[in-house]
């Protein structure tokens, strides 16, 4: 049996490892770069331990028959689930390793964009004094409206992380109930109305072929010029030009963003130049306690397939 880690971000692979030597089999690290590497990676594997790189149909078509995949995450758009199917190929993945890291980091990235912190820390290394000019213009919080696309176990935790500081809320999600609904004391409303009422948009869907750029040039137009968009989700929720040239031209007031389209940032990204942006390293994630499950659950999934036992969470693949 061969295991092959196409990338992982992680400081180690000890509980992978551990998992290949009671069955026996190889593991491989393979620091996959590009679509083409992993293809010739997965090249006869039987397992694919997956982060962030691309498993398309080519990479599928070359695995051992009956292999698996399993992903490290929540998110499944990095694997050609279709060819999967039609493969026989077991897609399984973590889906709840780190909800209350991304809730923590989201909440965090609101607050600090909104009581423009980095532009004052900004201000005073740069020996300016002027708290008023720097934050002017910035409503209480009481008056502002955060609105949700994508309310799940994520959103959820964000959104009680917020209750406190006196927002309102609205939400579009075509899944959520009235028990949700009355339960968090929030509105659901339809997406034009939600771009052209919030204050601040935080991003909390899967990417897929309906939601790839959600937020497009012709939503963006709706959107008040005062508003924040903030995004720990998908990259490609975005049309990143449309979000760039609004940025640019004022018609946005800022953005805080934990993912891309393309990621790493390209350098020449017109993202790092903008003063109204918030950037991280899709970092949203990461915690130790959340490392340390990541890496145990796929373990877990690694061994449950090579055990012959049922997967504890099989990704639903398309008909």
């Amino acid at each position: 049996m061969r295991i092959v880690v196409t990338d992982a971000a992680f400081p180690n692979l000890n509980h992978e490892r551990a998992v290949a030597a009671q069955h026996n089999a190889t593991i491989e690290e393979a620091r996959c770069m590009s679509p083409a590497d992993v293809v010739k990676a997965a090249r006869g594997a039987h397992v694919l331990l997956v982060q962030f790189a691309q498993v398309t149909r080519e990479a599928i078509q070359v695995l051992a028959p009956n292999a698996a995949i399993v992903r490290y995450g929540l998110g499944l758009d990095n694997i050609d689930l279709r060819a999967a199917r039609e493969k026989g190929v077991r897609v399984a993945y973590v889906p709840d390793y780190a909800t209350t890291e991304v809730a923590d980091h989201t909440a965090a990235l609101i607050l600090t964009a909104l009581r423009k912190i980095i532009p004052l820390d900004r201000s005073v290394r740069e020996q300016s004094w002027d708290p008023v000019g720097v934050c002017a213009p910035m409503p209480s919080f009481t008056k502002l409206i955060v609105g949700f696309i994508g309310f799940g176990r994520i959103g959820q935790e964000v959104h009680t992380r917020l209750v406190p500081f006196g927002f309102r809320s609205v939400l579009s999600d075509p899944s959520v109930d009235e028990t949700t609904l009355n339960r968090t004391r929030t509105r659901a409303v339809d997406l034009p109305t939600l771009f052209s009422t919030v204050d601040v948009l935080t991003l909390h869907a899967p990417l897929t072929h309906a939601t790839r750029h959600l937020v497009n040039a012709e939503r963006l137009r709706l959107m008040k010029p005062t508003a924040l968009i903030i995004n720990t989700a998908r990259g490609g929720l975005i049309d990143t030009t449309a979000l760039e040239e609004a940025l640019t031209e004022g018609r946005v007031g800022g953005a805080a963003l934990d993912v891309f389209e393309e990621e790493p940032l390209p350098k020449n990204s017109k993202l790092r130049l903008l003063k109204n942006v918030v950037l991280t390293p899709h970092a949203a994630w990461y915690s130790m306690q959340a490392l340390e499950l990541i890496q145990a659950s796929a373990a877990d999934e690694v061994d449950r397939y090579l055990s012959g036992r049922p997967a504890r969470c099989l990704a639903p693949l398309p008909e």
